[in-house]
């Protein structure tokens, strides 16, 4: 079909009416200038606005902008996490109200412990660009980190820039054009901070300017309140049952640049990279990193990798981690940011089209086995460059040009033209680079898993966990290899539940309880054994708290309760005992 037609049939998808019938013709016209027709659609008197979308950069630093269909709508978009999170992980049978998109067997809740986000905008060099921080900034009680603080006369200047300041949005340009109306004598702020002039750092703007943001789920009330009320409606809940919002989708983010003066490329990575656990354990315990303006160079970072982040071994969150995502069966995928291969620069843009592609797929179409016989994801395969091997299959599935022509088809008028073969298959744009890059994962898997062995904590490591930290170290466990039927069996939920260290996990958390509610109700034994403590006790209800409590110790007691456990986390016995 010609591109002028589907998009002139996307038009009308979008406008028609029923009480049209089949006449739309009609409704749509075009001026007529210099007595000739002219080419911009209306309908009626209404100009059609078509939206674009940045999707990275040309090799020259233009933005590659695509139209996006008439029909498309953005999704509605509410943060509630960042950087540090509390979560909890329950048997989907336990809980009641869920959606139809809550189809693992366990689901994972989380929960902010941030009041505020350390965020970067770096698009909000751009005026006018990124609508949310310069909303952030004109609002006042900021905290700013690499930004040049702007005098009364800078602002002044800026407000003579008359077609500059207009690229500003509303609260922007509203505070700038204040500050340059104030006098010292008001008592106004003698300086203010705009988010087009980052700290000038040897006479350039830093790379690396920050602010601390409030939480968007705190700011926005009413976002936050639809969001829930819509959940309630859609699944018919009363008032009084809560609305459970569990993690759909995990889609972790990795950084990746170019070979540099000093830094080795990680440029291997396509726009999204199904990883099966094996693969993306290896991910996440290396965390590894491509170059970003806030570090002086790339390698391993994160909170697993970062003493003050846990005063405890990080091997004990790579047990909890990994028992989370076995009895879910939830999926990881990867998404790119910072470059696609080492030609293609395109900072954050596919970290913000992804949710955008994926709250448009259903819920079968997410799932790796049915994208895997679509056709959706092909293997990446370990192949030989220059008399070696590279051992590109660690690096799992990735996207094909068949899943960017039907579900980016479902944003862009010109999907196929979005991500190039060389973004979707980097080892295009340079071999060598891409060679280098996936032995540069490799060397920083063995020198991380090294570090568990190092410190004795490989013994604290759940069976699955500790042979892959062998195979990350060494290549191989007790005669396995990464590809080992045997060894990827110890990753699947069935082997989990069925293995004797997640009993024990299970048991220990059973003996937690216990311990817990034991605790309790001795507690309230000794205070109602008290005489004068009798009238508060009546008045607190401490004989029903008793009772309660009894109940519980009795339930944690039995193997019911170990039974209602199967599905969670467990507790960590070296930790407990």
């Amino acid at each position: 079909m010609p591109p002028h037609i589907r998009e002139l049939v996307l038009v009308v998808k979008r406008f028609w009416q029923p009480s049209w019938g089949d006449e739309w013709r009609s409704r749509f016209s075009v001026d007529v200038i210099n007595g000739t027709p002219a080419n911009e659609l209306r309908l009626g008197r209404k100009r059609l606005v078509t939206q674009f979308l940045r999707v990275g950069y040309d090799e020259d630093g233009a933005w590659r902008t695509f139209g996006l269909r008439k029909d498309f709508l953005p999704a509605f978009k509410l943060q509630m996490e960042d950087d540090i999170t509390a979560s909890v992980t329950v048997p989907r049978t336990q809980l009641e109200g869920l959606d139809s998109q809550s189809v693992h067997p366990s689901l994972k809740f989380v929960q902010n412990t941030e009041f505020r986000l350390f965020q970067r905008p770096d698009d909000a060099i751009h005026r006018g660009y990124d609508k949310a921080a310069e909303a952030d900034f004109a609002a006042g009680r900021n905290f700013f980190c690499n930004y040049e603080p702007l005098s009364r006369q800078q602002a002044r200047e800026i407000v003579d820039d008359a077609i500059a300041l207009q690229q500003y949005t509303p609260p922007m340009r509203r505070l700038i054009e204040e500050a340059a109306a104030s006098k010292p004598a008001d008592g106004s702020p003698e300086w203010i901070v705009a988010t087009s002039h980052p700290r000038l750092v040897d006479g350039k703007p830093s790379k690396n300017p920050r602010y601390l943001q409030l939480r968007p789920d705190l700011v926005d009330e009413l976002g936050r309140h639809l969001a829930e009320t819509s959940a309630r409606l859609a699944r018919r809940l009363p008032m009084d049952r809560p609305v459970h919002t569990p993690v759909h989708a995990v889609l972790a983010g990795r950084r990746n640049n170019p070979a540099e003066t000093g830094v080795r490329p990680l440029a291997c990575y396509g726009p999204i990279h199904h990883m099966e656990l094996p693969e993306a354990f290896m991910e996440f315990i290396s965390s590894m990193t491509g170059k970003s303006p806030s570090t002086t160079g790339a390698g391993s970072e994160g909170a697993l990798t970062k003493g003050p982040f846990n005063a405890l071994p990080p091997v004990y969150d790579l047990n909890a981690a990994f028992v989370s995502f076995a009895v879910s069966g939830s999926p990881v995928f990867l998404t790119s940011a910072g470059h696609l291969g080492p030609r293609t620069r395109v900072d954050h843009d596919i970290s913000l089209l992804v949710p955008e592609v994926w709250c448009r797929m259903g819920v079968g179409e997410r799932d790796p086995a049915y994208l895997i016989a679509q056709g959706y994801l092909e293997r990446v395969a370990d192949f030989t460059h220059e008399g070696r091997t590279v051992p590109a299959s660690r690096l799992g599935w990735r996207v094909t040009p068949k899943f960017v022509n039907d579900f980016l088809g479902r944003m862009f008028n010109h999907p196929h033209a979005v991500l190039s073969e060389g973004m979707l298959r980097p080892e295009k744009q340079d071999a060598g680079q891409y060679a280098d890059s996936v032995d540069n994962i490799a060397a920083t898997h063995r020198r991380v898993a090294q570090h568990y062995f190092d410190d004795g904590s490989i013994a604290q490591a759940v069976p699955p966990i500790r042979a892959l930290l062998h195979i990350m170290r060494d290549g191989s466990h007790e005669g396995m290899g990464l590809g080992d039927p045997a060894f990827r069996a110890m990753f699947t939920r069935q082997s989990v539940l069925e293995s004797d260290w997640y009993r024990s996990r299970l048991e220990m958390r059973r003996e937690l309880e216990v311990r817990h509610w034991n605790r309790v109700a001795t507690y309230l034994e000794r205070l109602l054994g008290r005489p004068e403590y009798a009238p508060e006790a009546v008045r607190l209800g401490l004989h029903e708290r008793r009772a309660y409590a009894r109940v519980q110790l009795e339930r944690s007691r039995s193997d019911q309760r170990l039974a209602e456990l199967v599905g969670t986390l467990g507790a960590e016995p070296a930790i407990h005992r």
